[in-house]
């Protein structure tokens, strides 16, 4: 019963935090590298009526919430996992993948992007976060 416990709550908090640490990004990214001029971030229509204003470095910060986001998920939930803290880790990958391919559909961006941000920030940080976690554990 410890095991399943700690199971649910690695993927509670793997989900909860990486989507702490996401939108953390997501809500600091305007004072380091700023919208282009007459750009509404306010609201999902805005975003998509200023898409094509976005230049490749306007895309930075989302993929890198993206990617940090899913590696902050994967490793905690990695680390408290009872078990299988691989495979719980890939999980909170996958879930954030599922994330990013909803939000490509929703939010219209360049093709380079989407097939960057969707090969690179969930999967492989979620295998990442997996492997840091299988580290950070043996360190204990």
């Amino acid at each position: 019963m410890k095991t399943i416990l700690l199971n649910l709550l690695a993927v509670a908090v793997g989900v909860i935090l990486g989507s702490m640490a996401n939108m953390g990004i997501i809500m600091i990214s305007e004072d380091i590298i700023p919208p282009p001029v007459g750009a509404d971030l306010t609201t999902t229509e805005g975003l998509k009526a200023s898409m094509h204003l976005f230049k490749p470095i306007n895309f930075l910060m989302p993929f890198l919430a993206h990617a940090i986001g899913t590696l902050v998920g994967a490793t905690l939930s990695g680390l408290i996992a009872a078990s299988h803290r691989t495979r719980f880790s890939m999980a909170i990958g996958i879930f954030f993948l599922i994330g990013g391919i909803l939000s490509v559909y929703m939010l219209p961006s360049p093709l380079w992007f989407s097939i960057a941000d969707l090969s690179l920030a969930y999967l492989p940080m979620g295998l990442i976060g997996g492997r840091l976690a299988l580290v950070l554990k043996k360190q204990e």
